[in-house]
C-alpha cells in the first residue's frame, strides 16, 4: 500500500456487516474498486475483520457472527432488505465507475444522474443488498 493512503487516512470509517464477508471483499474489490488493506480470519476460517480501502477512504467489514458489536448491528439480509445507512464513495470518473459496477452485478436502485448541488451520481446494492452511492460530487468543495 502506498504511503501516501496512510498520510491522507479518513477519520470516519464506515463499518459494515457481511452474511459472507470473503465473497463480500471479492466482489466489492471486483465491482467497486477497493483494495484490500488487512484481511483477518477467525479460527473456522471466516472473516473476523477486514480493512478495505479506496483513495484515501477506508470500509471495515466483517462476517455475521455472535460476537458483542455484531449483536448491535443487522445487516440488511436480516432485516428485510432495508437498511438504516449508506456509504457515499466519490469517483473520478462516474460513469466508467457505473459500467463496471453494472457488469460485476450491481442491482442499480437510482440510475445515473446529474445533481442539482452538483456532480454526477448513481446508487446500488451489492449481492446483500447494501445501498452504495457514488458520485462525482466533492463535499468538501463547498
Amino acid at each position: 500500500m502506498a504511503d501516501d493512503i496512510r498520510l491522507q487516512r479518513a477519520s470516519i470509517i464506515p463499518t459494515l456487516r457481511y452474511q459472507d464477508g470473503a465473497a463480500a471483499i471479492e466482489w466489492l474489490c471486483k465491482a467497486f474498486g477497493f483494495q484490500k488493506q488487512l484481511v483477518v480470519l477467525d479460527s473456522s476460517g471466516a472473516v473476523a475483520h477486514a480493512q478495505l480501502v479506496y483513495g484515501n477512504g477506508m470500509i471495515m467489514l466483517g462476517a455475521a457472527s455472535n460476537n458483542d458489536f455484531h449483536k448491535l448491528v443487522k445487516s440488511p439480509r436480516e432485516s428485510g432488505a432495508v437498511g438504516s445507512q449508506s456509504v457515499y464513495v466519490q469517483v473520478e470518473d462516474v460513469d466508467a465507475h457505473y459500467a463496471g459496477a453494472i457488469a460485476a452485478g450491481a442491482g442499480v436502485v437510482i440510475g445515473l444522474k446529474t445533481e442539482e448541488h452538483g456532480g454526477r451520481s448513481y446508487s446500488c446494492r451489492d449481492p446483500e443488498d447494501h445501498i452504495w452511492n457514488f458520485g462525482s460530487y466533492d463535499p468538501w468543495s463547498v
